[in-house]
């Protein structure tokens, strides 16, 4: 009688419904397909028996560190909750991710968490403020084990690799769609920053104005306003940038506290002349941009980058195969029709 025929991957691609390149993906630990998504691929090349070294799991357990803010941040949620998924995802690696919630608003306190766990940790994932501090605590680890920067690179930090959006193009993305909004009159436009010390937000607002001086010289930044990453302040920076200058006609908001600005200008009487966009699609800010209370959103899907961070550490640690290198991961726009 003939042996009963090996499962191959299209197998796999067939039983969950998915296309036989995320199959591969997967199976070869390349990354760019959903938590979700590649849970269910493993899962049914498991009971397919399709590869058994799938149920093979290495003897010691590497600890990695992550650090980002807590979750009152709703960006920083996403990402918690994406770390989460991925170490679920890729528990046959053995990796243990134990998180600490770090104030941007500390840097020094950063700094110090970095070093304590550097000397007890087998790698480390950072997202936090481009602050010399922080980069030479980095540093000083960097040789002993790879860093990994998430969402906000961190100048001269020696880091492995970073793992996020390229901020100056989502600036210059937003640049675009402001000058196309207000065209043909153009305006004022003011941006709504958490700190001025985090890396993305001055790439972004690079991005932001280049564009806009290059195809739309009637439409001008007149101011930059830092929220210390204090969701109310937000809305109060934006009242008094309102109604100090008549001629905004778009608010770039780039931090927590995009609520609190609509509910400005609705006080105001000025949501309607005023074009509003915002950064990351979280559930407060898709039901905004559902009742085009605001006009775009800026989304770099912070549940895949973390995703993308968990495996590159783990290829930085020879636990899963391929080269481990920074990435910068998709943008994408939503508007009130895609939302």
């Amino acid at each position: 009688m003939p042996s009963a025929r090996k499962p191959t991957m299209s197998d796999v691609a067939h039983e969950v419904g998915v296309s036989l390149s995320a199959v591969d993906r997967v199976l070869n630990g390349r990354g760019g397909v959903s938590p979700e998504k590649a849970g269910r691929i493993l899962n049914a090349a498991r009971r397919l028996r399709l590869d058994r070294s799938l149920e093979q799991r290495p003897s010691r357990m590497l600890r990695i560190a992550v650090l980002i803010q807590p979750p009152a941040n709703p960006f920083h949620a996403e990402l918690h909750q994406g770390i989460r998924l991925a170490a679920r995802l890729h528990d046959a690696l053995n990796l243990q991710f134990l998180v600490h919630h770090v104030d941007p608003k500390d840097p020094s306190r950063t700094a110090e968490i970095v070093s304590a766990q550097g000397k007890r940790c087998d790698g480390m994932i950072v997202t936090g403020p481009d602050d010399a501090r922080v980069a030479t605590a980095l540093r000083e680890i960097a040789s002993r084990i790879p860093v990994v920067t998430l969402s906000d690179d961190i100048t001269d930090s020696d880091r492995a690799a970073y793992v996020g959006p390229d901020d100056r193009r989502a600036g210059r993305i937003a640049g675009d769609l402001m000058g196309r909004l207000l065209r043909p009159a153009g305006g004022h436009v003011v941006m709504i920053i958490g700190r001025d010390d985090i890396r993305g937000h001055r790439e972004r607002e690079t991005g932001f104005r280049t564009v806009l001086a290059e195809f739309f010289p009637e439409t001008t930044v007149t101011g930059v306003l830092e929220t210390g990453e204090i969701p109310e302040r937000a809305g109060l920076l934006a009242i008094r940038a309102m109604t100090a200058d008549q001629g905004i006609r778009g608010i770039y908001h780039c931090t927590t506290g995009a609520s609190y600005v609509v509910d400005a200008l609705y006080r105001l009487g000025l949501r309607e002349r005023t074009t509003v966009i915002v950064h990351e699609l979280t559930d407060t800010r898709r039901t905004l941009l559902r009742e085009r209370a605001i006009d775009a959103v800026i989304d770099q899907n912070p549940t895949l980058e973390a995703q993308v961070a968990v495996e590159t550490i783990a290829r930085l640690l020879g636990r899963m195969e391929g080269e481990p290198g920074s990435t910068f991961t998709e943008i994408r726009i939503h508007m009130p029709e895609n939302a």
